[in-house]
């Protein structure tokens, strides 16, 4: 099948935003559109979204990788959680340049995920979310999980312990450390995040107005991301309740690092994210 790979130029909020579309010789009425995490850009890390965009694109599947404003060469400044505009202004370029789309799917790695999560409830367009790793940060969230994966799993070695019997380790730093960490995890050190307004909670009530399928894919190799979202899970009604969901699906790579850099690891996510389109998203 014949791929053409186009640049795309186009306007958010008087920035110009840069892209490339992958597009099929024959495009499927499904396309995809990749939503970056930062801080990198459109190929991301270790070329990985150029690679799925290809793999995509050659099972007929048009899909648009894209910089908003502030990231790599688009024009401008936002953040993720503000880049609704952004998101727009792309889904609207990837419609006018593929005419035959019918149904949107927004693939985001870390807060690219939650930029995405954001967005979809606000568009009709988009029927259906991947999501990588989903960034969830808050600072008790964060002390939480190093406490809980980092420090349990450290106390677990006998490297540690030999370092510390050796003498080799600085045992006054490390305990300070430790304390610090679990004084962030106390509610007086919130700073305001148990309101309403945190992250995590805005990020449940966005999905739960999405009522389309939704792939959620975390690895597990020391990713203090993916720890966290997982331990939101686990402790959030909201989202033990959403994850319950059956338009809901959780894909696990435990031996994957955060941005799946291994081409074993980059392989397994695109053929999941290609074998969950064709059973929730028909082309």
């Amino acid at each position: 099948m014949g791929i053409a790979e186009k640049a795309l130029v186009f306007n958010c909020n008087d920035s110009a935003l840069y892209g490339v579309l992958h597009l099929p010789q024959t495009p499927s009425q499904v396309a995809v559109l990749i939503v970056v995490g930062g801080p990198q850009y459109r190929v991301g890390s270790h070329r990985q979204f150029i690679l799925l965009a290809r793999f995509l694109a050659e099972r007929g599947v048009p899909v648009l990788r894209f910089d908003y404003r502030g990231m790599g060469d688009s024009e401008g400044e936002t953040t993720f959680d503000r880049a609704d505009d952004d998101i727009a202004a792309a889904v609207e370029a990837l419609c006018n340049a593929v005419p035959g789309v019918q149904k949107i799917v927004l693939w985001g790695l870390c807060d690219g995920a939650s930029a995405s999560l954001f967005y979809a409830p606000r568009d009709k367009r988009v029927e259906g979310l991947v999501l990588l790793n989903p960034w969830v940060r808050t600072t008790a969230g964060e002390a939480k999980a190093y406490v809980k994966h980092y420090y349990a799993e450290r106390f677990m070695k006998a490297e540690f312990w030999k370092k510390l019997l050796s003498g080799r380790l600085n045992l006054l730093a490390s305990i300070r450390d430790f304390f610090s960490t679990l004084r962030k995890m106390s509610p007086e050190n919130k700073t305001g995040e148990s309101q309403p307004t945190s992250l995590p909670e805005r990020m449940g009530k966005d999905f739960e107005k999405f009522t389309g399928p939704a792939l959620f894919i975390l690895s597990g190799n020391q990713d203090y991301v993916a720890d966290e979202f997982r331990d939101l899970c686990a402790t959030s009604r909201l989202w033990q309740k959403l994850m319950a969901r059956p338009s809901t699906t959780l894909q696990e790579f435990g031996h994957a690092n955060h941005t799946f850099s291994s081409r074993e690891w980059r392989d397994q996510v695109a053929e999941c994210t290609w074998e969950w389109l064709q059973r929730k998203l028909p082309m």
